[in-house]
């Protein structure tokens, strides 16, 4: 690789680490608007995504899934709850245990918030073909694995 096509490497990466800092600036924003609308503050959001993504979740491991302490997570847990965004249920397995899942009932609010952007990000892929969509996804991918990897690390140390 020539000095030249090295320097021009360089700046591309530059300008994609630029550009995905400034998309996480703008859906944290988008966040915090849906968030004001449904009447939820934005770690209450983070974690009710979470539990919607991948519940139904014991709260220690939504606490680990969130990076944050495990009473952090009973108050937000609490709210949420309060609400009507979550139930709070005996674990089949154990008795002993709580896991926590998302009511249906409300979702359809979240769906109408997040509308907007749902219906640009389909514009947006639609002028884009198969392979390009399979590379871009790809990249995506990878970059929210580096993320979780740096955040468990950070929350680690």
């Amino acid at each position: 690789m020539s000095a030249d096509a090295g320097r021009r490497k360089r700046r591309l990466a530059t300008g994609i680490k630029e550009t995905l800092r400034e998309l996480s600036i703008q859906l944290s924003l988008l966040n915090h608007q849906v968030g004001g609308h449904a009447g939820l503050k934005d770690v209450d959001l983070d974690c009710l995504d979470l539990i919607t993504r991948h519940g139904p979740i014991g709260p220690s491991a939504l606490a680990r899934q969130a990076g944050l302490h495990p009473a952090t997570i009973t108050g937000i847990l609490d709210r949420l709850e309060r609400a009507g965004w979550v139930a709070r249920d005996r674990d089949p397995a154990d008795r002993r245990a709580v896991l926590v899942r998302a009511l249906p009932d409300r979702a359809g609010e979240l769906f109408r918030l997040y509308a907007g952007m749902n219906g640009e990000m389909d514009e947006i892929c639609a002028d884009y073909d198969e392979a390009e969509l399979e590379l871009l996804a790809g990249f995506l991918a990878r970059v929210s694995d580096a993320g979780r990897r740096s955040s468990g690390r950070l929350a680690s140390g």
